[in-house]
């Protein structure tokens, strides 16, 4: 990674709402001003609403100035953004029926399937990073490299994704707790 945070161009790519939903938040919280101040020390413009999946490096930067310009507000708008994502995919991404199906499982098969279908996409989320599921009890996710993680934060747009998607979808009162292994972030979804 370079010195000012925003990494080599690898090529990888996340989806755009990791972006995309840090707009809204930053207007909201930061205010307009805010918002243009935290996008350009990223260095990136707002994707177009269209955007396919976006460059990795741009979406890391994005991040890091949320951390660097926003002080003790950063975890809420980056879960904010978090949330606003996982609301897009339920609406945009998981088909009705499928999202009849996990509902109307018992919640360990619910978990599963729900899990599986985050195993399959973790393309559109973890870029350069390997996403894993490295246990059923507790239901443990794990993105080694995480390219959104920084060394001694946590992971708050990613917990918010899981957590939004769970309680949605499978467990009302779910929660994650976002942790660290080394080089790898975890993210404990607990039923409550």
């Amino acid at each position: 990674m370079d010195g000012d945070g925003k990494g080599q161009d690898t090529g990888a790519r996340i989806g755009p709402n990791a972006i995309l939903q840090l707009v809204p938040v930053l207007d909201r919280l930061q205010g307009r001003a805010g918002r243009d101040r935290v996008l350009g020390a990223a260095g990136v413009a707002v994707p177009p609403d269209d955007a396919g999946m976006w460059p990795e490096s741009q979406c890391r930067a994005a991040h890091l100035a949320v951390w660097q310009g926003c002080g003790d507000r950063a975890a809420e708008i980056l879960a904010a953004a978090g949330q606003g994502t996982a609301d897009y995919i339920l609406a945009h991404r998981i088909p009705g029926a499928a999202k009849a199906v996990i509902r109307a499982l018992p919640a360990p098969m619910g978990a599963r399937l729900l899990s599986a279908a985050i195993a399959r996409h973790a393309w559109s989320f973890a870029g350069s990073g390997r996403f894993g599921i490295v246990s059923r009890r507790p239901l443990t996710f794990q993105i080694e490299g995480n390219p959104l993680a920084f060394p001694g934060l946590p992971c708050p747009w990613h917990a918010a994704v899981f957590a939004r998607l769970f309680r949605a979808l499978v467990w009302p009162c779910a929660r994650v707790e976002d942790c660290h292994n080394g080089a790898a972030s975890r993210f404990i979804i607990l039923p409550h």
